[in-house]
C-alpha cells in the first residue's frame, strides 16, 4: 500500500502485516495524490511545492526518484497511470488535466476539464476512457488517447431546468447565481416579419 503525507514524504506499507517498509522524500509541500503503476514497479506521486505542483515517478523497491516531471502550476490533486504505462495523467487545483509522457518528462496534451479542483482520475477497464471528478460536482469522461472530452455527468442542480425567462424583480447578479445553479432563460423569439 502507499499513500501521501503533509510531511511531503510518500510511505509504502506492506499491506499483509501493515509493516512500514520504505519512506519516500523529495516534495517540499503535502504529498496529496499517488498512484500505482500496472506493473507494480513504479509508482507516481504529486502534490504542491515551492514554486508549483510537484509531479514524480519513483522506483517502488530501491526507493529512487526516476522522473521528476516539470511545469504543473498549483498543486497536484488527482493521478492516473494509462495502461500503456508511458503516460501519466494529472489533475489540478486549477481544474485542468494534463498528459505526461514520463520518458521525456513533457506534458503532451492539456484539457481544461473542472471548475475547482480535480478530485479524482480513473481509468476504465478496458482502457479507452478515462473519468475525472472535480469539485464543481461533474463526472467527465475522455477519450484517453486523444484527450478529447466525450460527457459531462451531474446530478441535478437546485434550480435544475427551472424556466426564469421573463422574471421580473430579481438582478442580473440573482438571475446569474439562479443560471449558475441550473435555471434557464430562454431568449425571446425573433420577429423576422
Amino acid at each position: 500500500m502507499v499513500g501521501g503525507s503533509e510531511d511531503g514524504q510518500v510511505y509504502l506499507w506492506d499491506a499483509s502485516d501493515g509493516t512500514l517498509f520504505q519512506q519516500l522524500a523529495g516534495h517540499h509541500g503535502g504529498v496529496t495524490s499517488v498512484a500505482w503503476h500496472s506493473d507494480g514497479t513504479r509508482l507516481a506521486s504529486g502534490g504542491g511545492g515551492r514554486e508549483g505542483g510537484e509531479l514524480f515517478v519513483w522506483d517502488a523497491y530501491s526507493g529512487q526518484r526516476v522522473h521528476a516531471l516539470a511545469g504543473h502550476p498549483g498543486v497536484v490533486s488527482a493521478l492516473t497511470w494509462a495502461p500503456s504505462g508511458e503516460l501519466l495523467v494529472s489533475g489540478g487545483s486549477d481544474g485542468r488535466l494534463r498528459w505526461w509522457e514520463v520518458q521525456s518528462g513533457e506534458c503532451v496534451q492539456e484539457r481544461e476539464a473542472h471548475q475547482g479542483t480535480v478530485q479524482a482520475l480513473k481509468v476504465s477497464p478496458d482502457g479507452r476512457f478515462l473519468a475525472s471528478c472535480g469539485e464543481d460536482g461533474g463526472i467527465m469522461l475522455w477519450d484517453l488517447q486523444r484527450g478529447a472530452s466525450l460527457r459531462t455527468l451531474r446530478r441535478d442542480r437546485p434550480y435544475e431546468r427551472l424556466n426564469i425567462t421573463g422574471i421580473q424583480g430579481l438582478t442580473e447578479a440573482q438571475k446569474a447565481t439562479l443560471r449558475a445553479l441550473g435555471a434557464i432563460e430562454l431568449s425571446p423569439p425573433t420577429n423576422t416579419s
